[in-house]
């Protein structure tokens, strides 16, 4: 098991960021005869987390996803860091390729 950490090139700012859960999000409900004070804390999987990053990374979220996807998992870290994970040193090398060969310097995978 390979497990590797994604850089992105912010929109903003153009520096190397890598996205991190701060708090999870928190879900509760508004109940039509009644006041229901329950709620849920749930953090976000490496896919939902990814996704929400349209607009502040330089590449398409969904593209990154479909590469990731294809040679391993994306997950979260219990720090709440965004990670992919492979299986063996030939899918870890075909992502590297492939990262590489279509967002080229806007997004780095670092091995951890």
């Amino acid at each position: 098991m390979i497990r590797a950490r994604i850089w992105f090139r912010c929109a903003a700012m153009h520096d190397p960021v890598t996205p991190r859960i701060v708090a999870p999000a928190i879900i509760g409900w508004f109940g039509k005869n009644r006041q229901i004070d329950l709620t849920i804390e749930r953090e976000f999987n490496g896919r939902e987390m990814l996704n929400r990053m349209k607009g502040w990374i330089t590449i398409s979220p969904k593209k990154a996803i479909e590469i990731f996807e294809k040679f391993g998992r994306l997950k979260t870290f219990d720090d709440g860091e965004l990670i992919i994970e492979v299986e063996t040193e030939e899918d870890f090398a075909a992502v590297l390729k492939e990262t590489d060969e279509n967002f080229h310097d806007q997004c780095d995978i670092e091995r951890i």
